[in-house]
C-alpha cells in the first residue's frame, strides 16, 4: 500500500455533510466497477468482521440495491440504495436509508454523490454525503467514520489483488 495516496474525511455538522476523498492506485474502470458491480462491492463494502449480502442490485437510474451488513452471529442490518443519477465512469448519485428485512425504509436517509477521476494511473473518488437529519448523522457518525476507513482500506487491498489479475 502506498502511503502517499490521498485520504481525507471531513465532517461539517452545519451543513449536515460528510466529505470523503480517497485515491487508489488502480485504473478508473476497475475502481468504478468496485463501486457499481455487486460481485465486487460485496467483497469490500462491509467493515470486518461484518460481511455484505446483497439481495438484489439494479445499477440504473431509478434502480435499487437492497443489502444487509451481516455480523458473525448472523444479525442483519438492512439498507436500501436508490440510484438517482448515473454518468458512467464519472459520477453517480443515490439515496440511502436503513431498512427492515421487508424493504421498509427508516427515514430520514442520506443523499450520496460519488465523483471519479483518474490521473497517471491513480483514481480519485470523492464522496459527498448529505444527511437529511443532523440527529441521524450524529447517531451514526462514530461507527460510520471507522467503518468507512476500514472498508476503503479493504477496497485498496482488493484493487491491488484485482489489478494483478488483469
Amino acid at each position: 500500500m502506498s502511503n502517499n495516496l490521498l485520504f481525507d474525511f471531513t465532517v461539517d455538522k452545519t451543513t449536515k455533510t460528510v466529505s470523503i476523498t480517497r485515491e487508489f492506485a488502480a485504473e478508473l474502470s476497475l475502481v468504478w466497477d468496485a463501486f457499481t458491480k455487486q460481485e465486487i462491492l460485496d467483497q469490500w463494502i462491509a467493515p470486518k468482521p461484518l460481511v455484505a449480502k446483497t439481495k438484489y442490485m439494479d445499477f440504473n437510474v431509478g434502480g435499487r440495491r437492497f443489502y444487509a451488513m451481516v455480523s458473525p452471529e448472523g444479525q442483519e442490518r438492512w439498507a436500501i440504495q436508490e440510484y438517482t443519477s448515473i454518468t458512467p465512469k464519472t459520477n453517480f448519485k443515490m439515496f440511502n436509508a436503513f431498512a427492515d428485512k421487508d424493504e421498509n425504509p427508516e427515514l430520514p436517509g442520506s443523499d450520496w454523490d460519488y465523483n471519479f477521476s483518474e490521473q497517471n494511473g491513480v483514481t480519485k473518488v470523492s464522496i459527498t454525503i448529505y444527511n437529511e437529519s443532523l440527529d441521524r448523522m450524529e447517531r451514526v457518525l462514530d461507527g460510520f467514520t471507522e467503518g468507512m476507513k476500514m472498508t476503503l482500506n479493504s477496497l485498496e487491498n482488493l484493487l491491488a489483488t484485482l489489478s494483478k489479475q488483469s
